[in-house]
């Protein structure tokens, strides 16, 4: 069971010095722990290192001088609610804010968060031993009560919100607390429970939430994260200040800008003017320009994101299993690896990418063949159908490139007719998380994050029957996956979901595509290394 020890090694040090040793790939992180599925025996790299006294240096860093940075992201958060979100750059944004009890390394390893001790108990709950000294930004102290009511505000509806990351703590029956405990008890086992924790499960206060409208709480913030709030602009800026009471030591970089813009080359052309520090999803034909610049560099890594076209079940003619099986032999998704994104990308065969629990490598992906896709549109019965792909907008690396170029190869298929429709992230994000699956998209290009590096991550919330954003409905698969969270055996555990995963190849509800690389263009200023989860913690960047 992980604990405090008397090493003092703090929670900063951990992040900054983990990336440093090549966070080109996912290194071998699945996210389950020594014994298969929990990490509660701290084999996953959650040793105790949580330095709650911030011995090292109050500021957490290594005694550089305090300094101001900025990122820029391709688009802005969609409010500052810590729970009522599903998107990536809003957890960005606010994950300088707010924290949850587990967090992660930089190659996705469980590390102490607001909770120095985890276990799981005799029945199967799991339980959290809060820290002493974290404190929201006003000043309260961090209660037990706090994280029962974060966690039932999540999970339960009638809480206060409808959250769209009702999936993403597993089955929860009941909370509980005790004398700096909390225990969480789960329908079933639920064998990835600290995995689901260390990435999920942001903590507020129960009394600041229940005071507060939800435009307030979407614009103000009062989380216990390493920054505070000073300024949001909504769709703008939002600009921080170190949180001196953080129980971690307050960061190094005294001022924080995040900002957007989903043009490309506006990002590169602003960092290579030194007008921001980090910028997000730098274009392949840019990477040459960044790297001979002489105040900026490239460093990349091989993200936790799969990039895929999804395809509702329920309406024409994506309700044939034969027609979408057309449309993953109709895109060459090797040549839009090579042509559009010069390399950045591996091709994918199925909704769990490798080194993820549950990957089955037997799996190969569907072989670029026009003929056969002309042929199963025929079979499916949907022959001169017109069909439209949504696109964002600069959300994914080059997202509008990529989906223009599986656009015309499906379309000089002799039986579809297809075209692509641009949208903002922000628009286009609504209807994929519109409650009802009847406003959601019929056919667009999504990228999906799994920052607990498991397979049912990305399979439960997409493509189960109950799943939040699910575009598919299949029995069999509803059962492997119900299977998957009922086995207390990680082996048998890990072959349900890779027979899970040859399933959903077959039934073929997406495009399969790529993994996407994360392509940072970082400032030669500060030393920063990525995270293999995509998010971006500039509590760990330190100045030259």
């Amino acid at each position: 069971m992980p604990t405090d020890n008397d090493t003092h090694v703090d929670r900063r040090t951990v992040l900054k010095y983990a990336g440093t040793a090549g966070a080109v790939g996912l290194a071998g992180c699945s996210g389950n722990g020594g014994d298969g599925g929990d990490g509660s025996d701290g084999s996953d790299g959650s040793d105790g290192m949580d330095g709650s006294d911030g011995s090292d240096g109050s500021d957490g860093s290594d005694g550089g001088d305090a300094f101001e940075l900025g990122v820029t992201m391709g688009q802005m958060d969609s409010g500052l609610d810590p729970q009522d979100h599903a998107e990536t750059n809003t957890e960005i944004i606010v994950g300088q804010l707010y924290e949850g009890l587990l967090d992660r390394d930089k190659q996705g390893g469980i590390i102490a968060g607001l909770a120095n001790e985890w276990e799981r108990t005799d029945d199967g709950s799991v339980r959290f031993t809060l820290r002493d000294g974290a404190a929201f930004h006003n000043g309260d102290e961090l209660t037990a009560e706090d994280v029962r009511f974060s966690i039932r505000r999540i999970v339960f509806e009638d809480v206060g919100i409808v959250s769209p990351q009702a999936n993403d703590l597993g089955v929860v029956d009941e909370v509980t607390t005790g004398d700096g405990e909390v225990t969480v008890s789960f329908e079933g086992y639920n064998p990835i429970a600290f995995q689901l924790f260390a990435t999920n499960g942001e903590i507020v206060q129960q009394s600041w939430v229940e005071e507060n409208s939800g435009d307030y709480i979407n614009r103000n913030a009062n989380g216990t994260g390493p920054f505070r709030l000073t300024n949001y602009e909504s769709g703008n800026q939002v600009v921080y200040e170190p949180n001196e009471e953080y129980w971690d030591g307050a960061p190094a970089v005294d001022e924080l800008t995040m900002s957007a813009s989903s043009e490309s080359s506006t990002r590169v052309n602003q960092l290579l003017a030194e007008e921001t520090d980090i910028v997000t999803n730098v274009p392949p034909n840019e990477v040459s320009r960044v790297n001979s610049s002489d105040v900026a560099t490239i460093n990349s890594v091989a993200s936790a994101r799969i990039i895929f076209l999804q395809m509702r079940y329920d309406v024409e003619p994506f309700s044939s299993q034969q027609f979408r099986q057309a449309m993953n032999h109709a895109v060459d998704v090797e040549s839009i690896i090579e042509n559009v994104l010069n390399g950045f990308g591996n091709i994918t065969a199925q909704p769990t990418l490798d080194g993820h629990v549950g990957y089955n490598p037997d799996i190969d992906p569907y072989p670029y063949d026009p003929e056969e896709a002309e042929r199963l549109v025929e079979e499916s019965g949907h022959a001169g159908v017109e069909i439209t792909l949504e696109t964002p907008i600069g959300r994914y690396l080059r997202d509008v490139e990529i989906a223009q170029a599986a656009a015309n190869q499906i379309n000089s298929l002799s039986n579809v007719t297809c075209e692509v429709e641009q949208r903002e992230f922000s628009s286009l994000v609504q209807d994929v998380t519109a409650p009802n699956i009847e406003d959601r998209p019929h056919f667009n290009l999504l990228g999906w994050g799994n920052g607990e590096f498991d397979g049912s991550q990305t399979m439960t919330p997409l493509l189960s029957s109950s799943g939040a954003l699910t575009v598919l409905e299949n029995d069999e698969l509803d059962g492997l996956l119900t299977d998957a969270e009922a086995t207390e055996d990680p082996d048998e555990r890990v072959d349900i979901l890779q027979e899970a995963n040859q399933l959903a190849h077959d039934l073929a509800p997406w495009v399969f595509m790529h993994q996407q690389f994360s392509v940072y263009g970082v400032s030669s200023d500060i030393s920063w290394e990525p995270r293999a989860d995509e998010f971006i913690d500039p509590d760990t960047a330190t100045q030259q």
